[in-house]
């Protein structure tokens, strides 16, 4: 195959414009399908379509009777228990980034498992709270039920103070979580009947790292003063971040030793283990579950040596045994909460599908993005009924599911299990467990995200405008709080794609000689552009928002204004008239003369140099041919056009919208004005169509100036100059009233003009 026989091919055909392809080549007549058509065979119904809509709601049902018992169950138990371990531990830890007690992680840890178990479409991940989407939830818990809410006058030690009443203000904070998660359900819900999984799309990846190492950040804060066990205010909304950091360091001096060592002890302890876990994964055949083993040797400590009697130490109390009945959400709250619950699901539902669809590559199998919407919102629905918080995926969990052998989603069941066995019997048994350790636990949970941060120099080399994404994302999230960082990072990304496109990509071409590649004059060294003719390559969508940036581009390509051309031409004939009519200068059938004789050299004089009256021309017209890249006769700065032909490359243009469409006929017209020739090449199917439409098409601008490439543009234009004069390519023929008093008027200038005039103030009504 290396021959050079095979390296090369020969093609001779036709020089294609669009209508002759066309005529050519019959296209297709398609014939939409009318409503009623589409309505009848959306709503029929069948048992084979009954069953496949059947199993879409319902994925069980397709991948359950294909299980191999034999092969898989052994890992799925495996993987099951061990990510119900850790699970236990997460969902203790992430309650106190919720703001509610902690045995309610363990019911977020169950509830959503049993729903996704059924209706979800990834093998892999581990369903249950994560630590944004927690903190998230805090932030939103905090702002409705803030302590001071629920203080109350306490005499017990003879001095009247205020005191917070705990036990209401946790009852208060777990309705309201509950309700948060029933709405996020709802909306998640909403969004995927509407089959509008496209919406992850938005956040792009370099907006989902910054705002989630900007969360981790805001993690990190919340659970050092937990570590500290200081007592600190709880702020919320914009600057609330610096605000508790202040309060840290202002009360620092209240740290409780007994609780400060225990959760650094145990943070150096998992940092260590993860470490050396990850390092020598490939001969530890299951990750070490050092959370669990922590949290075991911690409660012992704590319950053996009494820290919490001793050193008041802060420690988890009270852990329900079994389960709460459902309570019914709080709806008169939804007004409230609607607009954080719309983050909230969006930013869980990224999280879960991101991370879903990276073990689904990796595993060869798809996910359906619509219905990992109507699975989570379920799944929130059903754990709000039951005071849970909002549930989305660990990448922890998850990747521990995924080690340690998980199969399918049986593995989230069996660890759904572990959790319960937790509920039910083992709740008591964690009371005495300090919560820095907890919070030492989410810390070091923490390390991947806070990592993200060696992204951004990557990101600045392969492309600045993500880098800027990411760095604005995370800096706004930490400023203005997690919902409205969320907002102002998906603003600013969608405003730099509205910048991208503003300025249009736009280069000049050259042909490879001896073939029919054209390639970026910039670019290349052995490119040539053909002579007198301008290859301009428009490389993005044209609207309304980036016809001027279109202009300009084409201004420094071709290197003239044509409006500024035309109007100097005019200026110049002007000029021109006025010294025929005080007689400095005559006018001949063959061009103009001074009365000093001196001549256009452009223009063979007259022979005999009469008075046009003697050479039978009419005495009140004279038609004369300008060269206006010679010397004039006058002293008028006229710029040079050393172009005949524009061909415009519409290959990369995806489309076009009325405004530019109108622009575009403008730049055609202004350029058929001072004798240049525009073409246009590659374009695609809907974009001529749309030209058509829009009515780009009169008695000057016709479809046969549209090729299929732009060599047959190029090939068309040499052929039908290939007689013509190249040393004097453009012409200007007009009419001058020798004898009259009256200025010449151009109409079509006033014509364009006004075209031009209509344009800008439509561009103007639009951008208002």
């Amino acid at each position: 195959m290396d021959s050079p026989e095979y390296n090369r091919y020969l093609v001779d055909r036709s020089i294609y414009s669009e209508p002759t392809f066309e005529e050519e080549n019959e296209k297709k007549e398609v014939v939409p399908k009318t409503l009623r058509e589409r309505l009848q065979k959306s709503c029929s119904c069948s048992a084979k379509k009954a069953l496949q809509i059947t199993k879409s709601f319902f994925p069980v049902l397709d991948w359950l009777p294909k299980y191999r018992v034999k092969e898989w169950i052994l890992n799925d138990i495996i993987s099951g228990v061990s990510t119900g371990l850790v699970g236990t531990l997460q969902g203790l830890a992430f309650a106190l980034l919720a703001a509610v007690p902690v045995g309610y992680g363990l019911y977020s840890s169950f509830f959503p498992i049993l729903t996704y178990f059924i209706m979800g479409t990834s093998k892999h991940i581990s369903v249950g709270p994560f630590p944004v989407v927690s903190l998230m939830v805090g932030s939103v818990v905090l702002s409705m039920v803030p302590d001071e809410n629920f203080l109350i006058t306490s005499n017990s030690t003879g001095l009247n103070k205020s005191v917070v009443n705990v036990a209401d203000r946790d009852a208060e904070r777990v309705l309201v979580s509950g309700t948060l998660c029933f709405l996020v359900g709802i909306l998640q819900l909403a969004l995927g009947a509407l089959q509008i999984g496209f919406i992850v799309r938005y956040l792009a990846d370099p907006l989902v790292g910054g705002f989630t190492t900007a969360a981790a950040f805001q993690v990190f804060v919340s659970q050092v003063k937990i570590v500290l066990n200081v007592p600190t205010k709880n702020y919320n909304g914009i600057l609330s971040i610096i605000y508790t950091i202040i309060d840290i360091f202002a009360n620092i001096g209240q740290t409780n030793i007994a609780d400060l060592i225990a959760g650094l002890l145990t943070f150096v302890v998992c940092v260590v283990v993860k470490e050396v876990g990850d390092r020598y994964k490939h001969k530890i055949p299951v990750p070490i579950p050092i959370e669990v083993i922590v949290t075991i040797v911690a409660t012992g400590i704590s319950y053996g040596a009494d820290l919490a009697g001793k050193y008041n130490a802060g420690i988890v109390k009270t852990i329900p045994s079994g389960f709460i009945p459902p309570v019914a959400p709080k709806v008169s709250l939804f007004s409230e909460m609607i607009g954080s619950a719309f983050s909230i699901g969006i930013v869980a539902y990224a999280v879960a599908v991101s991370v879903g669809k990276v073990y689904a590559t990796k595993h060869n199998y798809a996910i359906n993005g619509n219905q990992e919407f109507i699975a989570f919102g379920v799944s929130n629905v059903f754990s709000g009924a039951f005071s849970c918080f909002v549930a989305t995926t660990a990448l922890s969990r998850t990747a521990i599911q995924e080690s340690t052998g998980g199969k399918t989603q049986v593995a989230g069941l069996i660890s759904a299990l572990i959790v319960l066995i937790a509920i039910v019997a083992l709740g008591k048994l964690l009371e005495p467990l300090q919560k820095s350790v907890l919070a030492a636990i989410v810390i070091a949970n923490l390390k991947g995200m806070f990592w993200q941060v060696l992204d951004v120099p990557r990101l600045w080399r392969q492309n600045k405008f993500d880098s800027v994404i990411w760095v604005f994302t995370c800096a706004a999230s930490i400023i203005l709080g997690l919902d409205l960082g969320l907002l102002a990072g998906l603003v600013f990304g969608l405003l730099t794609v509205v910048i991208r496109v503003q300025f249009p990509s736009c280069a000049s071409l050259g042909n490879i000689p001896g073939t029919d590649i054209y390639k970026n004059i910039k670019e290349y060294k052995n490119v040539v552009e053909p002579e007198g003719v301008k290859i301009i390559r428009f490389s993005s969508p044209i609207f309304y928002g980036n016809i001027d940036g279109l202009k300009n581009c084409l201004k420094c390509a071709v290197g003239f204004d044509a409006v500024r051309v035309f109007n100097k031409r005019n200026k110049a004939l002007r000029t021109i008239q006025k010294l025929i009519k005080k007689g400095k200068l005559k006018a001949t059938k063959n061009g103009i003369i001074g009365e000093t004789g001196a001549t256009n050299e452009s223009f063979e004089p007259d022979e005999d140099l009469e008075e046009p009256e003697d050479l039978g021309v009419p005495s009140k017209e004279v038609e004369i041919q300008m060269d206006w890249n010679s010397e004039l006769p006058i002293k008028v700065s006229v710029p040079k056009v050393s172009i005949h032909s524009v061909i415009f490359d519409f290959g990369a243009v995806s489309f076009m919208d009325v405004v530019a469409v109108r622009s575009i006929k403008i730049i055609v017209k202004e350029f058929q004005r001072i004798d240049v020739k525009v073409f246009f090449a590659g374009q695609e199917d809907n974009t001529f169509k749309k030209m058509e439409a829009c009515g780009f098409f009169d008695d000057t601008v016709k479809p046969d100036i549209f090729f299929l490439t732009v060599h047959d543009a190029v090939l068309f234009i040499q052929s039908q100059n290939m007689f013509r004069d190249l040393q004097d390519p453009i012409f200007e023929k007009i009419s001058l009233m020798q004898d009259s008093k009256e200025p010449l008027e151009f109409t079509e200038t006033e014509q364009l003009d006004n075209e031009l005039d209509a344009q800008e103030e439509a561009m103007r009504r639009l951008a208002s």
